[in-house]
This record gives structure tokens, C-alpha cells and sequence, in this order.
């Protein structure tokens, strides 16, 4: 016989040699009814009826026996009652966390049949739906077009896996009830009697300890925030919430009642209370009729906030995302992207969906017939449709949304820019750092660097020009000074793109030469020096390029600044010689005040202007401005508030000329002096 043969039929394959067989003549003879071992018999399977499957492996139907499968009971349970709020049978929905642990979900919507099954006449449809999985009306659009609790395991679960369950209904004004413990009935359904002000069904549960441990307890705070949840999701539903003194707490009240029109809007605008907004406006809507197929609602916001995503399906909780969230996200991404097209914003190109969802707050819920969830938890949409539905609606919502209002649409779009030019920027540090791995440190061919390699009291001079560098390179001491030449004007930072920021070679440089990194990737303890000193001509110009020069420490490098290393030094614009004395002045002001004050009337004053620092002779340029004993240094600090900061210096050095004129205009009866 062959091996698959074997495999397939009725013969055991043959167990391997011994080692060291003995003869066959002592070989002890096997009884020819001993069964062999590892033997596989129809007696070894098993067959669990009823809801055993469900107590022998929880986790396939609630994920596990945790704090959220145990909360996922009670979702199973007010998800049933949504249905029938969302089918328009329900209005309202109470619950109710008593002292002794039982949660009880009440809906006035049509309560459950209870009369005999078709299939099973001899049983109560009632106890079928409760005992039975895979028993609902929720496998086709005649009894509910959209629905959460879909599957037909929901409630069946909730009744095996609690030690008590209790389920009322009213039917033609007829109040019946039955009693179950473990997925088990342990009463017939009773017919309690005739109820004139009561509709609906109630469910009174315990969670069993023998399946969550004897210190599993349902959370208050989370039960009262689910509840809440539910009003937000479909306005068309009343939410009552009720729970004992032992249960109360500062966020959990006794009693109160949940009702939103507004529906998400009302949910974020609760949500990002406090928060700093990029745009004020929160971007909502809703497509189709609430609770229908393919109807859909969103709130959007973007905060200074961490930002969240909350989605749901049927008004099913779907935190690991899914098939309506990629519709979000691309219906987010085209919509910015065509207002940069019209805008002529051609940063835009960069733009990923993550970008635009940076610090962005949303809540989604789409309706969908018969949705498909990866695993009976529901937690993550699979149903392709969800894509196209949220996709379709939202398109022209957010293309009205931001063409009705560009000022936020402007602000929207540069603040995503921003957020994909620091991205890119991540990934080239990244990707110099693993190129650099195993390389030595290489500086930049212009830096003079001091001798010393610790950072403590170690200086860095960055100075303009070339000249200037020379001179510089002279006056320094080589034991704890650096100097660092930079050609032309340093490149605008505040109002550049992140690539030109990253081709430009002198702000490449100064990076590689400070050696700490950039934003949230500075390091402190990589910085190569104690102070970086920027040392400019005390002119116009000069200003220009340290006002440059402090943009982009302020924008790039802040945590220098606040960690007091940047410095501005002083160099004299004149110097002041009569007979054997000398004096340097800063400007015209204090060369005025030095003659009058310093010199007297005896002898030739002769006043020397220096054209830059790299006229200055080298022992005057180490005297006056880069001797530690002789020299004056301006630290470079953030006084006011830091986002008051950034909105100046956005505003005075941003690429938006106009907030420069104004600022000129409104201060141009200020000066006094104007040196031409």
C-alpha cells in the first residue's frame, strides 16, 4: 500500500524501527484488540449543542474574557436596541447599572415575537433567539435595511456567557418573560399579563465570574460613556442613563438623559472644547437618509490637539478603522490637493492623506446593508462599498466647505504643507544618519574648528563673508574658537519650502557643523558648543543677515535658544583715537556720547568707520568683539510668549509681503535715524 493511501485509509502507518530490533521470535505479541496508540475514533469527537461553543471559547465570539470583551456584552445588547431606533420603531432607550452588578437595556421599539417558530413548533421563538446562534431577523433588509447587531449571535452570547439573564417583551400589550443562567432556560416563557403603558423589550444581565474572573466588575465611567455615544450617533434617538449611589462619580452621574439633533457636530465641538484650532470652523455633514443604506455623517476638526479618529458602522464602534476610513482619507487628500490646484499651490504635490490628518479630530458614521467586520468583535470594516459611499459623500461637501470660506482653506493648506515638507525633512535626516553610520564625523570645508573637542566653552563665530572669516580666523583663540564664514545672505526660512530648506547648502552647514540636529530631532548633549555667537557687520545689512540667522534658530533649533547658546556679538562700527587714547563705538548714538563724554578739547580727534569686519585689522576685531575679557555679547531670548513669537515672526518673515508693508506703514513715524 502506498503512503497516501495510508494517509487516507483505514491502516495506521507503520510505527518506525527500534533502534536495535531484537528477533522477531522474541518480540511479546500485541493482543489484537488493544487499540494503538494515538489512535482517532468517531468516540474522540465532540459535539457542543446549543451555546456550549460560546463557553468553551469565548474569544471567538467577544475576543476574550478581558475588560473589553467584557464591555463588549453590553455593546451586543444597546446595538439590538439601535436597530430599532435606527429601523424608526424606537424612540427611546434606557439603562440602568444597578448595585449588585446587572446592567438592564430597555427600547420601546416592537419587542420580540414570542409565539411558535415555523421551524420549531414545539418552541418559543423567544427561546430560540436566545439560546440559539445564528437565529435573528437580521440576514436580510425585510425586518431592518441597516443594522449593528447583524450576525444573530449578539444576545445569544450575552445569555451564555452570564451566570443571570432576564428578557421581557411586550407583544399586543402582553407582557412576557423568561429567565435564563448560563445560555439555559430555567423558566418557560411566562405570560405575566396585560400592560397598557409599556412597549418595547428589556434585557437584565450579569456578567458570569466563572468566565471573567470573580474581580471582573463593568466600569460605570464606561458604560455611562457608551451610552452616551449612542445619542450622538443617530439624533433621532433619546438615551436615559441611570446607576446607583455606589456607582456615582464625578463623571457619572445618577441619572441623565442624552439627545443630540446636531448628532457629531455636537459631539466634536464637546470633544475639542478648550483645544487651539488651526481653522475655527468644524467641517460636518450628512449624506442620505440617517440609518438608511449608504447614509453617511462626519464631523471634522483640526486642533492643536493630538487628534483622534473615531469611526462607526451602524452606529457599531469601529476603532481598528477600516473600509470607511480609507473613503475619509481620500476624500480628504483630493479635496485639499483640487483647492491647491485652483489656488495654484504647487507645495500641494507632496501631500499624503497622513499629512492632512495630522492633529485632525473626526467622527464618522456610515450605514451599510448587511456590512462585513473582520472577526465577530466588529472592530475594523471590511465591506468595500463603505469606501465609495463615504468617498461620494464627502467629495463635494469638503470641496463647498473650503471654497466657501479660502481664508481657512489658505490657512488648512499651508499648515498640511508644512506638516509634508517636516516629514520629508524626517526622512532625509534618517537617511543621512544610516548613510553616516559608519563614517567619521565630516565637517564643513569652510569651518575653521577650535582644537578643544569638548562642548563646555567651546565657541562658534558665524560670520558673513569670506573677508570676514579671514579676519575672524586671525583674531580667534584655536584653543576654544571656531569660526564658521557664510557666502550671501542666509535663506529665509520662515517664508521657504522645506526643499529649498533642505538644497540650501549654507543652512546644510551650519547643521552639520553644530552637529545637534533639527526640531524635534535636536539632541543637546550632539551639540558641538557651549555658545554660537553670530558676528555681522554693524550695519544694515548686517542686521538683515542676523535677523536671518536668528529666524532660523528660532524656527529650526528653538531648544538652543531656550537653552541659552545663541549669541549676537557687538562689533564697533567706529573707532575713536585721540593722542594715546582709544575707544570703539557701536553707532552714531554712542560715538556722540563718547566724544562728548571721553574726550577732551586737546588734540586731533581722528574717527575711523569701519566699511565691515573684514576691513577691521584682526587685533582690533579680537579686542573688541571676540576676547572673552574685553568683548560685549547680546543672549538671544523668547521673552513673550512662544506662539505669540511665532505668529510675529511668521507674520514680519513669512512669504506674505504684505504683513511687512503693513508693518512698515504702521511703524515707519518710529525712526529716527535712517543711515542711507
Amino acid at each position: 500500500m502506498s503512503q497516501t493511501d495510508d494517509l487516507f485509509g483505514d491502516t495506521p502507518p507503520p510505527a518506525p524501527a527500534p533502534a536495535s530490533p531484537a528477533p522477531a521470535a522474541q518480540q511479546p505479541a500485541r493482543p489484537a484488540s488493544a487499540p494503538a496508540t494515538g489512535s482517532y475514533s468517531a468516540a474522540d469527537i465532540e459535539v457542543l449543542e446549543g451555546l456550549e461553543p460560546v463557553r468553551r471559547r469565548p474569544g471567538m465570539y467577544i475576543g476574550g474574557t478581558d475588560s473589553n470583551a467584557l464591555h463588549h456584552l453590553f455593546a451586543e445588547v444597546i446595538d439590538n436596541c439601535m436597530d430599532e431606533a435606527i429601523a424608526g420603531h424606537a424612540t427611546r432607550i434606557e439603562v440602568e447599572f444597578d448595585a449588585e452588578g446587572f446592567v438592564t437595556v430597555i427600547d420601546n421599539g416592537r419587542g420580540i415575537p414570542v409565539e411558535a417558530h415555523p421551524k420549531f413548533p414545539n418552541r418559543s421563538t423567544l427561546e430560540i433567539i436566545m439560546t440559539t446562534l445564528h437565529a435573528g431577523g437580521k440576514f436580510d433588509s425585510k425586518a431592518y435595511e441597516t443594522s449593528g447587531g447583524l450576525h444573530g449571535v449578539g444576545v445569544s452570547v450575552v445569555n451564555a456567557l452570564s451566570d443571570a439573564l432576564i428578557i421581557e417583551t411586550v407583544r399586543d400589550q402582553q407582557l412576557y418573560r423568561q429567565s435564563f443562567s448560563r445560555g439555559t432556560p430555567t423558566s418557560g416563557v411566562e405570560n405575566v399579563g396585560r400592560i397598557n403603558n409599556r412597549r418595547g423589550t428589556s434585557v437584565r444581565f450579569h456578567p458570569d465570574p466563572e468566565i471573567f474572573g470573580g474581580r471582573a466588575q463593568l466600569s460605570a465611567q464606561r458604560l455611562f460613556k457608551m451610552t452616551r455615544a449612542k445619542a450622538y450617533l443617530f439624533g433621532g434617538v433619546e438615551l436615559r442613563w441611570s446607576c446607583d449611589e455606589a456607582h456615582a462619580a464625578e463623571d457619572v452621574p445618577t441619572k441623565a438623559t442624552f439627545h443630540y439633533p446636531g448628532g457629531l457636530r455636537d459631539f466634536m465641538a464637546s470633544r475639542i472644547e478648550g483645544e487651539t484650532r488651526i481653522v475655527d470652523d468644524i467641517f460636518s455633514g450628512q449624506a442620505g437618509k440617517p440609518g438608511s443604506h449608504g447614509a453617511c455623517e462626519w464631523a471634522i476638526a483640526w486642533s492643536l490637539g493630538d487628534g483622534f479618529v473615531s469611526s462607526y458602522c451602524n452606529t457599531v464602534p469601529t476603532p481598528d478603522g477600516g473600509t470607511h476610513e480609507t473613503g475619509l482619507r481620500t476624500a480628504l487628500l483630493r479635496g485639499l490637493k483640487s483647492y491647491a490646484e485652483l489656488t495654484n499651490n504647487k507645495r500641494a504635490a507632496i501631500l499624503t492623506s497622513e499629512d492632512v490628518l495630522a492633529h485632525c479630530s473626526a467622527m464618522l458614521s456610515v450605514f451599510v446593508r448587511e456590512p462585513e467586520f473582520v472577526g465577530q468583535t466588529k472592530d475594523k470594516l471590511a465591506s468595500g462599498e463603505a469606501t465609495r459611499i463615504v468617498d461620494n459623500a464627502l467629495r463635494d461637501a469638503f470641496d463647498h466647505w473650503l471654497a466657501a470660506s479660502p481664508n481657512q482653506a489658505s490657512k488648512l493648506l499651508d499648515w498640511a504643507v508644512d506638516r509634508a515638507e517636516e516629514r520629508l525633512r524626517r526622512r532625509k535626516e534618517k537617511e543621512v544618519e544610516r548613510a553616516s553610520a559608519t563614517r567619521k564625523l565630516r565637517l564643513p570645508g569652510k569651518l575653521a574648528d577650535c582644537t578643544q573637542t569638548a562642548a563646555q566653552g567651546a565657541e562658534l563665530f558665524i560670520v558673513e563673508g569670506d573677508s570676514a572669516g579671514g579676519s575672524a580666523k586671525q583674531a580667534r583663540s584655536r584653543a576654544s574658537q571656531a569660526v564658521l564664514p557664510l557666502r550671501g545672505k542666509i535663506l529665509n526660512v520662515a517664508g521657504a519650502s522645506r526643499d529649498k530648506l533642505a538644497a540650501n547648502q549654507l543652512i546644510a552647514d551650519m547643521i552639520q557643523a553644530l552637529g545637534c540636529g533639527t526640531r524635534d530631532r535636536y539632541r543637546e548633549d550632539d551639540l558641538r558648543y557651549d555658545k554660537i555667537i553670530i558676528m555681522t557687520d554693524a550695519d544694515v545689512d548686517g542686521a538683515h543677515i542676523a535677523s536671518l540667522l536668528i529666524t532660523f534658530f528660532f524656527q529650526e533649533m528653538p531648544q538652543l535658544i531656550d537653552h541659552g547658546h545663541l549669541y549676537l556679538a557687538v562689533p564697533p562700527l567706529y573707532r575713536i583715537t585721540q593722542g594715546a587714547k582709544t575707544l570703539y563705538a557701536r553707532d552714531d548714538l554712542h560715538k556722540e556720547e563718547l566724544i562728548a563724554s571721553e574726550f577732551t578739547g586737546r588734540g586731533k580727534i581722528e574717527i575711523t568707520r569701519f566699511k565691515g569686519l573684514g576691513e577691521m585689522p584682526f587685533a582690533h576685531l579680537r579686542e573688541t568683539t571676540m576676547n572673552p575679557v574685553t568683548r560685549t555679547l547680546l543672549q538671544v531670548k523668547v521673552l513673550q510668549d512662544r506662539d505669540d513669537t511665532r505668529s510675529s515672526v511668521d507674520r514680519l518673515m513669512g512669504n506674505k509681503p504684505e504683513s511687512r508693508f503693513d508693518f512698515i506703514q504702521a511703524n515707519a513715524a518710529f525712526v529716527t535715524d535712517l543711515d542711507i
